[in-house]
């Protein structure tokens, strides 16, 4: 855990230039990557609750990085779509991850962080088979799973609570 607090940490203070913390970095970099998407499809992406995925919704709206609109199919259901600043921030975001990434990764070849990511996946796993973890969403854990297509930053650690910014 404390691992994942700094990391979280780094993330923050790198992306802090930008106003912009690791949950709302991720949520933004998502919604460039896959298009417009349910709040609820977000939430389970950032093995968040909908009411906070809402409320980091809001704050990009509100910067006007995100917009929401009707969805054609559903009119009960709103979409958040990236607008083009926020597609203009999302590609800064990429650019401090991928310099992150290479910081954090200095003595670490690909091999051991293979190893890490595999040993984490199964910790998930055995994690989610325990009576207490029952009740918990197999979607968090999924949505926490590395690929290589998603940077680390859409890989934030569930367990942390979002700061607010003064």
């Amino acid at each position: 855990m404390a691992t994942a607090r700094l990391i979280r940490d780094a993330y923050d203070n790198a992306l802090d230039g930008l106003d912009v913390n690791l949950t709302e970095a991720s949520l933004l970099a998502y919604v460039v990557e896959s298009g417009p998407l349910k709040q609820t499809s977000l939430a389970d992406h950032l093995a968040i609750g909908r009411a906070a995925t809402g409320n980091v919704i809001d704050r990009l709206e509100q910067r006007g990085l995100v917009e929401r609109r009707s969805d054609e199919s559903d009119r009960r259901v709103w979409l958040v779509a990236p607008t083009e600043l926020g597609k203009d921030l999302a590609a800064q975001i990429t650019t401090i991850d991928v310099e992150l990434r290479q910081r954090l990764r200095l003595g670490i070849d690909r091999h051991e962080r293979q190893m890490l990511a595999s040993l984490l996946v199964r910790l998930q796993r055995n994690l989610a088979a325990t009576p207490a973890a029952r009740s918990t969403s197999a979607t968090a854990i999924s949505a926490t799973q590395p690929s290589a297509t998603q940077p680390p930053s859409s890989h934030s650690d569930p367990s942390t609570t979002d700061r607010k910014r003064t």
